[in-house]
């Protein structure tokens, strides 16, 4: 295919391409190593986008890249401004942001605004000195005999620990994942600092990390329920810790920003509700610009599921103006050829998804019709896997390595050299690699 450069596709402010992208998700650690070190980063990237835009996408979402403490695959930031040393510089993202515009791709990071890494500057502070500004910036509740309420970790477990002076402080994720209080409004400004960080350098948007969290219930009263992830999305049973009625505020302020530049950016926000209307209350014509729902991912192989589903999605989204975001696939999911139990099921889904009205987002793989990978237990490094004893087996079996060539060293995924296209030619396409409507796999 013969790209056009963004400028070139755009001239106009008022081009809205995400209504209709495909949007690739790479999983940054395990998509491709381009210095040789084992570690997927963004030079490894950077040689393979023209593969990426070889399959038609639009747009390339990137998962996290910053300084991490390493709990939760990076989910767990330490600073939002910064790129962990094993994935490169903000210089590599700047320049993976010229040539993907270059390639005719847009670029969109992944942010995390819910929580922090519990080794970020703002909570090591908290820790030494209760009466800190920044103590004010989580959830810390006093010392007692048990904890505050019922509210459940996502992971499995309580979702409050204690700190060394006897203090509880809330965690929706890992301990080492504090949630941030965003009824602060130094929260607030501290990530419109962030959204400008990476939007003056390039980026042309964010895909929104617990997107339906952020603000809890100011009582801290107790859930109704305890969330299960076998449900669609959390409903009303998380009432006090999901989906509150304030959060909209800040997708308008984000939105805000977005639209101040001449080229506006775009915002895609992780929603996880059950109910399909309150998720499309999220991509109004002033906050998000897609709101992921995710019961089609979440559907059983039943020809009757995906049709409600579809139907109902298209409702809640027609009535808010806006687009249906599709997705059957990503980092937090068992790939579908395994869940659906065939390639021929898995291809037949994928098209299906891809001649809906609206965009569609691919996890890195789903061309090839990867499914999941067996993981030895002593492998595992997902924390819902630890945190369950081994009830749930977690997502490390669709974060593994991508397989660029079958009969290299490690796949093609890693050289003891590096990718040398990075400074050579493009790389090319995996060597197992056909067609993406014709996965090799049987």
């Amino acid at each position: 295919m013969s790209a056009e450069p963004i400028e070139d596709m755009c001239p106009t402010a008022s081009y809205q391409w995400w209504r209709d992208a495909v949007v690739y998700q790479v999983y940054l650690r395990s998509f491709a190593d381009g210095n040789g070190d084992g570690i997927g980063d963004f030079p490894g990237l950077r040689a393979r986008l023209p593969y990426v835009a070889s399959l038609g996408a639009d747009a390339v979402w990137v998962t996290p890249h910053y300084v991490s403490g390493g709990a939760d695959g990076g989910y767990d930031v330490i600073d939002y401004t910064t790129v962990d040393p094993a994935y490169g510089t903000v210089d590599d993202v700047r320049a993976l942001v010229a040539d993907a515009h270059e390639l005719g791709l847009r670029v969109l990071l992944d942010i995390v605004p819910n929580h922090t890494s519990d080794q970020h500057d703002w909570f090591q502070r908290a820790l030494e000195d209760p009466s800190s500004p920044e103590a004010a910036r989580y959830h810390f509740m006093p010392p007692s005999e048990s904890p505050p309420n019922n509210w459940q970790s996502m992971f499995g477990g309580p979702a409050w620990s204690r700190t060394p002076d006897g203090r509880w402080y809330l965690h929706l994720f890992t301990p080492q994942q504090p949630d941030l209080n965003w009824d602060n409004p130094d929260v607030a400004a501290d990530f419109d600092r962030t959204l400008r960080f990476w939007f003056d350098l390039g980026v042309d948007g964010f895909r929104v990390d617990v997107a339906y969290g952020l603000f809890k219930d100011p009582a801290y009263r107790d859930n109704p329920g305890i969330y299960s992830p076998t449900l669609f999305g959390h409903g009303p049973e998380q009432v006090r810790t999901t989906n509150q009625a304030r959060i909209h505020q800040v997708w308008r302020r984000w939105r805000e920003i977005c639209d101040s530049y001449a080229t506006p950016k775009m915002l895609v926000g992780e929603v996880s509700l059950a109910d399909l209307s309150q998720v499309g209350l999220y991509a109004r014509p002033d906050e998000m610009h897609h709101a992921f729902q995710f019961r089609l991912l979440k559907s059983d192989w039943d020809a009757e599921a995906f049709a409600s589903t579809i139907a109902e999605a298209l409702d809640a989204f027609r009535t808010v103006g806006a687009p249906a975001p599709w997705v059957l696939g990503n980092h937090d999911k068992a790939r579908q050829v395994t869940r659906y139990g065939s390639t021929r099921r898995a291809r037949a889904a994928a098209l299906l998804m891809l001649a809906l009205p609206g965009a569609a987002y691919l996890y890195g793989g789903e061309e090839l019709g990867l499914p999941e990978a067996p993981v030895p237990d002593a492998a595992r490094r997902d924390p819902i896997f630890h945190r369950s004893a081994g009830a749930r087996p977690g997502r490390d079996g669709c974060r593994i390595p991508m397989p660029w060539d079958s009969t290299a060293p490690s796949v093609g995924f890693s050289t003891p050299a590096g990718l040398t296209a990075v400074t050579g030619s493009p790389a090319s396409p995996p060597a197992n690699f056909t067609d993406p409507a014709t996965p090799p796999l049987t």
